[in-house]
């Protein structure tokens, strides 16, 4: 029975004993205890608000990219319609120099065959001037081989000039 029931100067010097090491605890012990845990609960909290923070500007960044990301897309489609425009703008303008230089060119070989068949047409009339000249020459020299076809030739040619006069 003594095993159960402890004996009142053991159950004394226990009680004064737990009571020292609760004074001991309570004085130097829970404090230290209490201080360590309301630290690490600072440190967690502290680290939860900066993560939240960080989840925020994450968040913000994120946004942000994606209003960036939008704005690069709007200036390329823009650069694009304005390459398009240039293009375009070039390639009217080449045609247009090519019509203008194509209708330079077809005005050019105009006035040239103009100017050739004015040429082969005066080189034609001389050709038969002369023909004519040499033809009048060969016939006359035909038909005046003596003096008096010559003489009424003559006085024919100067009646026909004073009736003109």
């Amino acid at each position: 029975m003594d095993l159960l029931i402890p004996s009142s100067g053991l159950l004394f010097w226990m009680t004064i004993t737990f009571l020292v090491v609760l004074l001991i605890l309570t004085k130097f012990g829970f404090p230290v205890i209490i201080n360590m845990v309301n630290e690490r609960k600072a440190f967690i909290d502290d680290s939860l608000q900066k993560a939240r923070e960080a989840n925020e500007r994450l968040a913000n960044i994120q946004k942000e990219g994606e209003s960036i990301l939008q704005e690069a897309r709007e200036k390329q489609s823009l650069i694009l319609k304005e390459a398009a425009a240039t293009r375009e703008s070039i390639v009217e303008k080449a045609q247009q120099q090519a019509r203008q230089e194509s209708a330079r060119m077809l005005d050019e070989a105009r006035n040239e065959i103009e100017s050739e068949k004015q040429a082969a047409i005066t080189e034609i009339r001389n050709q038969v001037a002369m023909l004519s000249v040499e033809i009048a020459e060969k016939v006359l020299q035909h038909n005046l081989k003596n003096d008096d076809a010559q003489m009424e030739l003559i006085d024919r040619m100067l009646d026909e000039v004073s009736s003109n006069k």
